[in-house]
């Protein structure tokens, strides 16, 4: 219900402007906003801690924090936008050149977000236009009935929540894999019972019924487990909007609900509210910010502006976005989007959207699926043609009709693996868990099955590849380098120093600890960036840092950012002995260098900065670099004649000041820093390049300090003189050769070896460029920033690149989700762990574990399917088909195929989930996605062609020579239809049948346990592998489950089993022994001869 706002007299939004007025509706969590923002760092700590504990292979029900679902998604837009915009003005400078759109392969989605928001032109659109288009004024708003008939064309201000799909889903549950085909059968053999086996059902076909059901439901409930994963984004992204809200309409201030907001509506902004729709802002105080962090994860508030600051309609000033909240001051903005086309309501949208697509593991089981399907209903088809051809002709009743149903769905028993989806599961998670042992937390199956294929390593360099830990080793002032160890003897006879120091202590965001300040300096905690925490001490330990700081006073700040790469502090000096308002700078020497035209000499004065001094300055700083120190540069200017105030004025005062630090500073100094890399890293490198996986260094520090770093950690080992740069991408292949240059570059060879490139050079690269560029087996990206970071991981992954990238920052989290492998450390930011798929919860060292534990969940989940096929379907299939083809009893019965499938083989298979890495897992090259299978011919040659025929051939010679000493002989059953053997009765032969099909049963439960030894290696002997403890377990179940149901009198009646005499056990495993040690010689063979014929052949 709409009702005048009683909270002001004022009726234009003019007069309540110029007031100040910061009434407004106040929301129960915005109260406490300052206190709240104070404690925020205490709360991300307890978040974190709380975020790992329920971050797991399971995430059940766990509630997701929108300010940390959201930032990647709007991050990734935001870039999507310049990256359109930048390939658009290429394509118009290019024309000749087509654009390859082949090589978006992947991030579609993303793309259409990229073109919707770049159609948009609310942000500079003029304000009179937007208010005709909208039908409202500046004065009296939306009229009542306008707004009334919007909301019933536009909807209600509310984002719709995704369907739940869950019918389909359930059905998926259901009827997904084998699960309709379990379905039919049980029905069929229900029908099989009764109706059509009156007047005398067989209580088999119930039980066989039965099982079939119970077993469908256990593949249901297991395929639920594995795609189970509750967000709920949508129900903590409703309550991020507000609930009530004051707009302008007829003239009058109205209080509404936030879901009544329409399109032309003129919002009244003020501190504390929240904005339940996007804005375009028409007036605003001088101290008018909004926080956007719950959109960009950015934790300083953006100063508001009428007019567009940037192009991108994501970064504008003048654009306030729903669930955004102003922290200061006040405004009013014109409603130009609500509901579910605000930024806030699409970004939740692709948020709470479940993934599209299939993973890769899911694929490889579809193929397998279908190929078993396939196999299934072809042999199903021979059954019925040969039933209908021949046996209901000329064997009328050898196979009745539902004895014919009986023997179809035998046939679908065999064929089907009904232990594969138990297996699977089970695998995926035991092995998660494995790694979380490790300190490798992974927060899906996805990531589990995907690690195998990774073959291209995309790490940060500060806290990943280094310790983190930066101190200051050299300075250099008035032109002349020292050591950091020397500062303090020099410092109060050294005039540089001093305001070298000053600008160390005051244009530095870091901060002590003050629990731990009275304690030695290297104790003492600092909360800060790296880079300032290391300036902080090297200044205190030359001088105290507080009685620095409080002789100024700090006027207006710019934070440093990986666009500009520098800080800027304006500070006024309390003393009037000291110098006015004075811009101190720090920042990348390779931006802020060329901006000096000055420095401060030895006695303190500025003198004019020559060619030849600038040069000596390069000199030192690049050989600093080349020693993987980074440099930062520290300088300052003198301000005068300031036209605006940094408090009435923001928005003009830090334009005037970022105009300033263009030009005209005063060169105080350098200082070298260097974080020397983490002592295990070299090896963790050398590991990963073995394994055949490229690590490719993506840092924003300068390239040759990048560089040395990568050289350290072993990233780059060629030599400085052999490392090519982006002229080497700039010309086709053999260009060189032709026009007469012998100096051939290394991109000319099939893979070239190492490139260093900086965030700049990736601006430019054309596709054929980057072509080449991702041939390179190592390559240093320097100076990126998160745009670039997310532009390499695209690139890569569009030439068909498996691509895991680290980070630990805000910025990182789009490039993070957008890897096949998103990996965050432990210490990063709670946003970045949200976005990764995985989180080494200690050290980049833990990146082998988890690329060792994704290849072995691969390889055992392939030892799983060897294992669950030859006994649960090749062996089962041939007694049906002897049953149809040749009028042999069916000397298995299918109740006994299912105890096979679903317990005997079931928790060996699921054991073998915890077989160890054989010894060559991280020496072989990484699974190729598109033609390396899970099942290929190979699997099945091992599978089918060896075991399988092996297994099967034993248990019928077992079965037939039991008929045999009993008196059944085997001529009465070959195309013996049913026939009796002469002078014996049905009930005879029915006993010595039962026993005949036990024994088959027996001696694959036995031949099985063998099977099992030989296929848990795939190359190596089985007694050079670890033991693996669950195996005796896993055998002793299979053994009591055959025994339960053959030495248990009631069930031999019901389910046709009987009593196997002892001397069927033993003889098994004489058999179970050949086929091990035929196994062991094929892999000696192998080993011994690599590039023979059973190396090709082998799975």
């Amino acid at each position: 219900m709409e009702k005048p706002a009683t909270a002001s007299d004022d009726q234009t939004m003019g007069t309540d402007l110029e007031r100040g007025q910061t009434r407004g509706i106040q929301y129960a969590d915005d109260v406490d906003g300052r206190r709240t923002r104070r404690t925020s760092t205490s709360r991300s700590r307890s978040r974190r801690r709380d975020s790992m504990d329920s971050m797991s292979i399971r995430q059940a029900r766990r509630s997701v924090d929108p300010a940390l679902v959201l930032p990647p998604q709007y991050r990734t837009m935001s870039f999507n936008i310049e990256e359109g915009r930048r390939k658009s003005m290429r394509a118009e400078t290019e024309k000749l050149k087509e654009s390859k759109s082949s090589k978006s392969k992947k991030g579609a989605k993303a793309g259409d977000a990229k073109i919707e928001f770049n159609d948009i032109k609310y942000h500079k659109t003029p304000l009179d236009e937007l208010f005709s288009q909208f039908s409202s004024s500046r004065g009296t708003g939306l009229t009542s009935s306008k707004a009334a008939e919007l909301l019933k064309t536009v909807g209600p201000n509310q984002p719709t929540p995704p369907p739940s799909h869950w019918v389909r889903r359930t059905l998926g549950y259901l009827f997904g894999g084998f699960g309709a085909i379990l379905f039919i059968a049980a029905i069929l053999v229900f029908i099989a019972w009764k109706p059509l086996g009156e007047p005398n059902p067989a209580i088999a076909n119930l039980a066989l019924a039965i099982v079939l059901i119970l077993v469908w439901v256990a593949q249901a409930a297991f395929s639920f487990y594995q795609d189970f994963s509750s967000s709920k984004v949508m129900e903590s992204i409703t309550g991020m909007l507000p609930d009530k809200c004051i707009v302008l309409r007829d003239g009058q201030q109205m209080n509404i609900d936030g879901t009544a907001v329409v399109p032309g509506d003129l919002l009244r902004i003020t501190m504390g509210n929240k904005l339940p729709a996007d804005v375009r802002l028409v007036e605003v105080s001088p101290d008018f910010r909004f926080d956007r962090s719950i959109l960009t994860g950015e934790t300083l508030p953006l100063l508001g502006s009428v007019e567009s600051t940037d192009d991108n309609y994501l970064e504008t000033a003048n654009i306030g976005m729903a669930g955004t909240h102003c922290v200061s001051g006040s405004a009013w903005g014109l409603v130009v989007e609500t509901g579910d086309r605000t930024v806030f309501g699409k970004i939740a949208k692709l948020t709470s959207a479940p993934k599209a697509g299939l993973t890769l593991l899911q694929k490889e089981i579809l193929i397998f699926v279908g190929v078993i399907v396939c196999l299934m209903v072809t042999m199903i088809l021979v059954v019925i043609i040969v039933w209908v051809a021949w046996l209901r002709k000329d064997h009328e009743g050898w196979i009745t009709v539902p004895v014919l149903i009986v023997s179809c769905v035998s046939v679908a028993v065999a064929f089907i693996p009904e232990g594969l989806p138990i297996a699977v599961t089970a695998s995926l998670t035991i092995t998660a868990n494995i790694m979380k042992n490790n300190k490798v937390l992974c927060k899906s199956l996805k990531t589990v099955e995907t690690l195998g294929a990774v073959n291209v390593v995309c790490s940060d360099k500060t806290g990943t590849l280094t310790k983190n830990r930066m101190s200051v080793t050299d300075y250099i002032v008035a032109k002349k380098p020292n050591t950091a160890g020397k500062a303090a003897a020099l410092y109060e006879d050294g005039k540089p120093l001093r305001e070298l120091a000053r600008i160390g202590a005051i244009c530095n965001a870091a901060e002590f600890d003050a629990s731990t300040v009275s304690e030695p300096l290297e104790s003492r905690k600092v909360n800060g960036d790296a880079t300032d925490t290391a300036i902080l001490r090297f200044t205190e330990s030359i001088t105290v840092v507080s009685s620095l700081r409080s002789a100024w006073r700090s006027i207006y700040q710019v934070t440093f950012n990986s666009k500009n790469k520098f800080a800027i502090n304006v500070v006024r000096s309390k003393s009037e002995k000291e110098e006015g308002t004075v811009l101190m700078i720090k920042g990348a020497p390779d931006i802020l260098l060329p901006r000096c035209s000055s420095y401060v000499d030895t006695n303190g004065f500025v003198e004019k900065m020559t060619d030849t001094d600038r040069h000596e300055m390069e000199t030192i700083k690049d050989n600093w670099s080349s020693q993987g120190k980074r440099v930062i540069l520290l300088a300052k200017k003198n301000l005068s004649d300031l036209v605006f105030d940094a408090q009435l004025q923001p928005r003009e005062y830090e334009n005037d000041i970022m105009g300033r630090a263009t030009s005209e500073l005063i060169l105080v100094g350098l200082v070298a820093i260097v974080d020397p890399p983490r002592d295990e890293i070299p090896e963790v490198i050398q590991i990963l390049r073995t394994a055949g996986i490229r690590v490719f260094m993506v840092t924003g520090d300068f390239k040759l300090t990048a560089t040395a770093i990568a050289h350290e950690c072993g990233i780059i080992t060629q030599p400085n003189d052999k490392i090519d740069d982006v002229t080497n991408l700039a010309f086709e292949d053999d260009y060189l050769e032709s026009a007469g240059i012998k100096e051939v570059s290394s991109c000319d060879t099939d893979r070239a070896h190492a490139i260093a490139l900086s965030g700049a050079d990736l601006d430019i690269l054309s596709d054929s460029q980057w072509d080449k560029l991702c041939k390179y087996e190592e390559i240093c990206f320097a100076r990126t920033t998160s745009d670039h970071k997310l532009r390499i991981v695209k690139e890569l992954q569009a030439r068909e690149l498996t691509v895991a990238m680290t980070g630990d920052g805000v910025n990182d989290a789009p490039s993070l989700k957008a890897a096949d492998i998103g990996i965050a450390m432990g210490s990063g930011s709670d946003i970045a762990m949200e976005a990764a798929d995985m989180v080494l919860l200690e050290s980049f060292a833990a990146i082998v574990e988890a690329v060792k534990y994704g290849r072995v969940v691969y390889d055992n989940l392939k030892k799983t399917i060897a294992y669950l096929l030859p006994a649960g379907s090749f062996s089962e299939f041939w007694p049906v088909l002897t049953n149809v083809c040749f009028g042999l009893p069916q000397i298995l019965s299918s109740f006994l195929m299912i105890i096979i499938c679903c317990f005997t083989d079931c928790a060996a298979a699921t054991a073998i989930a915890y077989e160890k890495p054989e010894a060559d897992v991280l020496t072989r090259p990484p699974r190729n996605a598109k033609k390396d299978h899970l099942v290929d011919w190979k699997l099945i040659m091992q599978a089918y062609g060896f075991i399988g025929v092996a297994e099967t051939l034993c248990s019928f010679a077992m079965a037939y020579w039991y008929c045999e000493r009993q008196g059944l002989h085997f001529s009465t059953l070959w195309f013996g239809f049913g026939g009796l053997e002469p002078g014996r009765d049905q009930d005879w032969q029915t006993n010595v049948l039962n026993t005949a099909s036990s024994i088959y049963f027996v001696n694959l439960v036995v031949m099985q346990w063998f099977s099992l030894f030989a296929i848990r290696t795939r190359r190596l002997s089985v007694l050079q592998h670890s033991i693996n403890w669950y195996l005796p377990p896993a055998i002793v179940f299979a053994l009591l489950i055959a025994m339960l149901f053959l030495y248990v009198p009631k069930f031999h009646s019901v389910l046709g089993t009987a009593v196997v005499p002892v001397e069927y056990w033993f003889l098994p495993m004489a058999f179970g022994t050949i086929l091990l040690l035929i196994d062991e010689a094929r892999k000696f063979g192998i080993r011994r001869w690599p590039k023979g014929i059973l190396a090709k052949v082998a799975w």
